[in-house]
């Protein structure tokens, strides 16, 4: 009789006729960063049981005491991801667990948490997210520039010049892509001197999860070996526009598929359902909130500026809106309808918690029968303070501190992240604030030092 292999030894067998020597047991802290322990093949059924243990109080984000028993990391075996600038190496995306039960503090298990919300209501949520990034290069005098030297234009969007001149790395980075299965549909220079962007399909959130936070470690990984680097920081530059990390967002019918956001009959124009605007209207009311985890950081509200870049407009949202193509609104319905589009999010912030976030709130307008009202088809950017307020729309968080104390005061936040990882997400972020008010700039020696 043949014996039927489980899902781990048909996985390791796979892994062991392609040459993989080793697997790493990996998750992320607070900031959507990978940490990892390597694993020979030979202990492979061990690791996949949960033997790699972490001592969560050495990494940020991860709320333990030193005294703390350690967590353990459980790696999903359908996420395995041979790494395809290294393929003796195979990427198991993991779940934390603490004395053998999940860590309430893991972000990939408070998604998976939001995500089985969904689910008991009959959803699957579907996202895709848009990657942008910048590559540089050091001077000698160690200042970050594009890799071109032509890449010198006040609007380089869609520079072609600019992209031949990339065209090693960027091929690469794409070529590694769709050998991972992800289908990358567009890349493109980008808004900023020295931006790229890759769009790839949209998958379930979970998935997609995984693999934006693969894809941060592989463009980094991949430029470093031609001698750039790449940051995923928000505003690298004060005179360039931001990079983002739209999430494009839809409902599907759990046992069909069918998308549930997608109305051609809408008579609001967008082509969206009433599913679909309750979703945005959930959104829309806990803004602020979401705001602190899909812009966590102090820069990231030096990109959620209407103005900034030599180009003219930055194309961020800086108002809590919604509209049908217009991309001033915070959330867009593009023009094909059927899915929502996230404009706030920025490249750094962690998929985990981020989707977490949004989705919980979109799913309490749908409970809630919420209704976002009209769309916004103008361009926001050209209102008065004075015309905003009597139309209702408010300013998204201004900063960190803003947004940080709008997280803290919104139920909502401690409901999705649980209480362990709702308190040390206010403090570690109100310390980051902190931190950043307490530091003297250059821009403050340059205005004041020989002025008083």
């Amino acid at each position: 009789m043949t014996e039927t292999l489980t899902a781990e030894q048909q996985v390791r067998t796979s892994l062991e006729s392609q040459g993989v020597k080793y697997a790493l047991a990996s998750f992320v802290d607070i900031h959507g960063m990978c940490k990892a322990k390597s694993v020979p093949l030979s202990h492979f059924e061990q690791m996949m049981a949960g033997s790699e243990l972490f001592t969560g109080a050495a990494l940020d984000g991860v709320p333990q005491e030193v005294s703390d028993e350690e967590v353990a990391a459980h790696p999903d075996v359908d996420s395995v991801t041979i790494l395809p600038w290294k393929p003796e190496v195979a990427w198991f995306a993991s779940d934390l667990y603490l004395q053998g039960k999940p860590f309430e503090a893991c972000c990939r298990g408070i998604l998976k948490r939001v995500l089985a919300e969904a689910a008991g209501m009959g959803f699957t949520f579907n996202l895709g997210i848009e990657t942008e990034f910048f590559v540089l290069k050091e001077t000698q005098d160690g200042k970050p520039v594009p890799v071109s030297d032509r890449d010198t234009l006040a609007k380089p969007c869609y520079d072609l010049q600019g992209m031949l001149d990339n065209y090693s790395w960027v091929s690469e980075i794409v070529e590694a892509m769709n050998s991972l299965g992800w289908d990358v549909y567009s890349f493109d220079h980008e808004d900023g001197n020295g931006q790229f962007e890759t769009d790839f399909a949209y998958c379930d959130a979970l998935k997609m999860a995984d693999r934006f936070t693969f894809f941060r470690l592989m463009v980094k990984e991949i430029t470093r070996k031609y001698g750039y680097f790449a940051t995923f920081m928000p505003k690298p530059f004060a005179n360039r526009t931001g990079s983002g990390a739209h999430y494009n967002m839809s409902l599907a019918d759990i046992k069909t598929g069918e998308n549930l956001f997608y109305d051609l009959e809408d008579g609001r124009g967008c082509k969206l359902s009433k599913l679909g605007y309750q979703f945005i209207a959930g959104i829309l009311r806990h803004a602020p909130a979401i705001c602190a985890v899909i812009a966590p950081t102090v820069n990231s509200y030096k990109r959620l500026i209407a103005r900034g870049s030599m180009s003219g407009f930055t194309w961020a949202p800086i108002y809590i809106c919604y509209g049908n193509n217009n991309r001033t609104n915070m959330l867009r319905v593009p023009l094909a309808g059927g899915r929502v589009e996230c404009r706030a999010a920025d490249i750094s912030s962690n998929p985990y918690l981020g989707a977490a976030m949004i989705l919980a709130a979109g799913l309490e307008g749908i409970r809630e029968g919420l209704d976002p009202g009209e769309p916004h088809t103008e361009n926001m950017y050209n209102y008065s303070l004075e015309q905003l307020i009597d139309m209702g729309v408010h300013f998204l968080p201004r900063n960190l501190g803003e947004a940080i104390s709008a997280f803290s005061r919104d139920s909502l936040s401690e409901k999705v992240m649980g209480s362990l990882m709702y308190k040390t997400y206010v403090q570690f972020k109100s310390q980051e604030w902190e931190e950043y008010h307490t530091h003297v700039s250059d821009w403050e020696i340059q205005r004041y030092l020989k002025f008083f």
